[in-house]
């Protein structure tokens, strides 16, 4: 297995932890929304960053959904993304956190479908590249 590989993995099991905890809290009734949205934030950019990996892409630390699934389109890996789903979850990463109003800009199920997509897209490029024949070699 390549380094890429591992690492694009790795991506993918942090995501689902994320993915995990986002589902756990979005149910919790004591739970603000923002908290769980900020765990979907986290795996849908893991899930990015997981393919980037996969790609020998380099990325600079950044939450910005948005900018790391441009960096992929560039090399015309097009994730399944809907840009304003990525606007709407980017601000969970930082500036919600720190924000004691609830701010609420995509719902649960909207976010919990990002995160879905994101990651089974994810999962399916890293078997569709293990599959690939240009990389069987590697």
């Amino acid at each position: 297995m390549t380094p890429q590989r591992e690492e694009a993995n790795r991506f993918v099991r942090l995501a689902k932890r994320d993915q995990a905890a986002f589902a756990a809290l979005l149910n919790a009734t004591t739970v603000d929304p923002a908290v769980a949205c900020f765990h979907a934030q986290q795996a849908a950019e893991k899930a990015l960053k997981a393919v980037m990996c996969l790609h020998g892409l380099e990325f600079r630390r950044t939450h910005d959904l948005e900018a790391l699934a441009g960096l992929l389109r560039d090399i015309d890996v097009a994730p399944p993304v809907d840009e304003l789903d990525l606007r709407c979850l980017t601000p969970y990463a930082v500036e919600f956190r720190y924000d004691d109003e609830a701010i609420h800009l995509i719902s649960g199920d909207a976010a919990g479908r990002v995160v879905g997509l994101r990651l089974a897209w994810a999962e399916k490029e890293i078997a569709d590249h293990r599959a690939s024949p240009s990389n069987s070699l590697r």
